[in-house]
Formats: C-alpha cells, sequence, structure tokens
C-alpha cells in the first residue's frame, strides 16, 4: 500500500533507476518496473534463476518511492512498453483493471493449474482482485507487507524498568496486546533517561505529503471500530466513517502523537520511523514489515534488542491491521506477454516462493507461510503470520489517490496540526469522499 511514499531509510542500497541480470539486452529480455527498495535486490538475485531456467534475459526498472507512484502510473496511462512485468502497489488495481493496464490472468491461471487459494486470502483480495472479492485476477500476490511495531526489548527487561513499571501500572512490562497498553508503555518511556540518553515513547506515521498518516491513523481506526462503508449498502459512508468508534480512534492516534513521539516527529514516515528507532530514539515504532529483516541485522538494535508484535487491539476487542504490499502483473502494452507470463509462472513455483522468503522477500504462497518450520525461519516471522490475519486495505478503486488525498489532509490537519476536532475531521472525510464518488458516478 505504498503510493507516493518519502522513502530515505538508509536500509537499502537498491536506489539505482535501472539494473540487470544480463549485461547483454536480447529481443525476448523482460523489464520487471518496481520500487527500489531492499526486497528489488532481493528480486533480482532470484531472477538469476529464472534466466538460467528459460533463457530469458531480465532487467529492471526500479524506482525510488517519492517518485514510484508517479513514473509509472503516468507509463501506464501513456500506454508504454517500458514494463513488461509491474509490481504495482495493491490499490492501483482498481484503475489499471478498469482502464486495461493491466492483462487480465484467469485463463492463464486456470491453464497453467495456478489457484488463488494457494495463496493467503488476505493478499488475493489485497493484491489480485478487481472488483474486490470477485475472481477476477489482474495479478499474483508477489510481496506480502503489512503494518506492525518494533519494540526495545532489551529495555523492556531490564529488572530496574520491570520493576518501576509494575508497580505504576499494575502489569508486567511486555509486548502490548491493547492500544491502551501501547499508551501507558509509550508514557512510561517518554522522556526517560536510558543509558545516559533521552528516549521517547513511540515513532508513530505523520507524513503529509504522500500517504503515511492515513496508513497510521488507519492502524488505530480499523481496531477502534471504523468502517469504510456500510456493508450492506457501497460507499453510504455517514455514521461508519465517522462513527463514534472512529472518532474515539482517531482522538487516540493524536493523544498519541502529542504524549509520546520524539522530538520532529510532525512529518515521518517509514524512513523516519527506521531512522528513530535505529538511532536508539524510541521505545517503540509503528512501521511495515519489510522494515523488519534490515533491523533484525543492525549492530545497534537488532539481534536480541529487537522485539516485533502485531497491531494491538481496540477498546472492543477488535484488531486490525493496515495492509501492504503488492502483487505482480503483465503490462498489457508489452509486446512480450507470453515470455512475461512464463515468469509469473515461475514466481509461484513453490520453490521459488520459499527462496523470495530466504532472500528476504515476503512470500504470499500458503505451502511456504503455512510450513510448520515457517515461524522460527526469522524472528520475525510469526508476527507477520499473526498481522497478515488481520489485515485491512484503504480504497482500492479507480480514483483512489483524491480519496486519498482527503484522508491526508484530514488526519495530518487534526493530528499534528491541532486543526477542529476528530468529529470534524471525520465528517469533513466524509464530504470528501461523498464528492469524488458522485464524480465517479457512484453515488
Amino acid at each position: 500500500m505504498k503510493s507516493t511514499l518519502k522513502l530515505t531509510l538508509g536500509l537499502t542500497s537498491a536506489m539505482f533507476a535501472s539494473t540487470a541480470v544480463s549485461n547483454v539486452a536480447h529481443a525476448e529480455d523482460l523489464t520487471l518496473c518496481w520500487a527500489a527498495w531492499d526486497p528489488a535486490n532481493a528480486l533480482v538475485e532470484l531472477s538469476k534463476d529464472f534466466t538460467k531456467e528459460s533463457g530469458i534475459g531480465m532487467k529492471f526498472e526500479f524506482v525510488p518511492w517519492t517518485n514510484y507512484a508517479d513514473r509509472f502510473l503516468n507509463e501506464l496511462n501513456s500506454k508504454g512498453k517500458l514494463c513488461d512485468l509491474i509490481i504495482g502497489d495493491s490499490q492501483w488495481i482498481g484503475g489499471s483493471a478498469e482502464n486495461g493496464h493491466y492483462v487480465k490472468l484467469n485463463d492463464f491461471f486456470d491453464k497453467e493449474k495456478i489457484s488463488m487459494d494457494d495463496f493467503v486470502p488476505a493478499t488475493v483480495v489485497g493484491y489480485s482482485e478487481w472488483p474486490k472479492n470477485t475472481p477476477n485476477y489482474w495479478a499474483l500476490p508477489a510481496m506480502g507487507d503489512v503494518v506492525g511495531w518494533t519494540y526495545r526489548k532489551d529495555w523492556f527487561s531490564k529488572p530496574e524498568l520491570q520493576k518501576e513499571f509494575k508497580e505504576k501500572y499494575g502489569w508486567d512490562l511486555a509486548a502490548p496486546t491493547t492500544f491502551d497498553q501501547l499508551k501507558q508503555i509509550a508514557e512510561f518511556f517518554q522522556k526517560r533517561e536510558i543509558d545516559g540518553k533521552t528516549v521517547y515513547g513511540a515513532s508513530i506515521y505523520t507524513e503529509r505529503g504522500s500517504e503515511g498518516i492515513t496508513m497510521g491513523a488507519m492502524d488505530v481506526l480499523y481496531s477502534f471500530g471504523f468502517k469504510y462503508e456500510n456493508p450492506d449498502k457501497p460507499y453510504e459512508m455517514d455514521g461508519f466513517v465517522n462513527s463514534e468508534k472512529s472518532v474515539k480512534g482517531l482522538e487516540f492516534y493524536k493523544a498519541l502523537y502529542d504524549c509520546c513521539t520524539p522530538p520532529g516527529a510532525s512529518n515521518s514516515y517509514m524512513g523516519e520511523g527506521v531512522d528513530a528507532f535505529k538511532s536508539g530514539q524510541v521505545a517503540m515504532h509503528m512501521n511495515f514489515a519489510f522494515t523488519w529483516p534490515g533491523l533484525q541485522k543492525d549492530e545497534n538494535v537488532g539481534g536480541d534488542k529487537i522485539g516485533y508484535f502485531a497491531n494491538p487491539k481496540g477498546p472492543d476487542g477488535d484488531q486490525f491491521a493496515q495492509l501492504g504490499g503488492q502483487g505482480i502483473s503483465v503490462v498489457s502494452y508489452s509486446d512480450k506477454q507470453e515470455a512475461a507470463l512464463k515468469y509469473i509462472k515461475w514466481f509461484a513455483n513453490k520453490d521459488v516462493q520459499a527462496k523470495w522468503w530466504s532472500l528476504g522477500g515476503y512470500s504470499c504462497l500458503n505451502a511456504v507461510v503455512k510450513d510448520p518450520s515457517f515461524p522460527a525461519s526469522q524472528p520475525y516471522a510469526q508476527t507477520f503470520l499473526d498481522s497478515m490475519a488481520i489485515v485491512k486495505d484503504f480504497w482500492a478503486e479507480p480514483s483512489y489517490a483524491p480519496l486519498l488525498q482527503a484522508s491526508q489532509k484530514r488526519f495530518h490537519d487534526y493530528v499534528v496540526a491541532g486543526q477542529g476536532s476528530a468529529k470534524d475531521a471525520l465528517d469533513g472525510l466524509v464530504k470528501d469522499w461523498t464528492e469524488v464518488f458522485q464524480d465517479d458516478g457512484k453515488m
């Protein structure tokens, strides 16, 4: 779910415009388009096996997240032939399907006996289907991702802090399971001195320019009871987007921002969150799961010092997390669709998917993630599984961009700038989204 993101992680060496497995370009070479980040490096390595098996060379066009959506959506809208394969964001599916950018894959899946039942259900709905919850497939689930949390397990385990926390709050200091617990922990660590350094409670998403604060706020709102629409009447949003539960969720997110974030956290997203955690600034850190392999390997905060937990429960016990990740699609304007489909078939193979996970990608194949050995394969594997079981996603409508722009403005104006109330923000969001869907002829 990363659209026009600000990603300056310092995690990745993938900040290049393009690369190739083979130095020699051939007529049958395929170009795969994606974002420039660590999983892209893993895919380059993985794809060497495809070239060995098929004789088809692979070239890659990787664009930094800051330019990812603009670059590739412009390419698709202009019917360009740069990309034969594209790993597009989850919310591109609606527009790409309705505008004819992607090849519909149903017949191919049937022919090659590729079943969507073999993939994690949430990733099929999130990355492949349009309309949602119908058996119409435009992508193969490629990169599972979800918002979760890391925490400083070494700080949590300090006996003196455990004692003080238990005396103050009456429960053992550990990874929180509810948002109330999370806020208590964040308050406990805020401006505390640890190892001679002042630390803070939590890093959360507040970024205004692309999608950051929406991804963060929704992580809380979902678990507080927010719904995008009336389950029985599509696009009826009043009383659901701005319900009392939704209001309380947004109020909580602002309270967490006000009480417990580090200095300079008014425009923070993935890169800033990673920096805050790696520099030892915060006790807890909200971020997408793709950041976890790099953090686990970090000499200063990784290894035994880091722990992971899924997005906590809300007041009524509801528990959801914001879906990230992408599917891989064949671009309808490509002259090499047959070769591109060969890549899709190869990528869907169990052995390939297992290697994808081992290299740092996040497989969506049940045979990989449900293997008995999977939870122990990485320290964060179980949290990834737990998180993917509770995901929800933002609108995947063709008009998702103005829908997202509206939520970015409404949430940032309230949470960070302190303008109006949570009810005002959500009432305004209903108004904004209603106008978008009216313009689309859906209301």
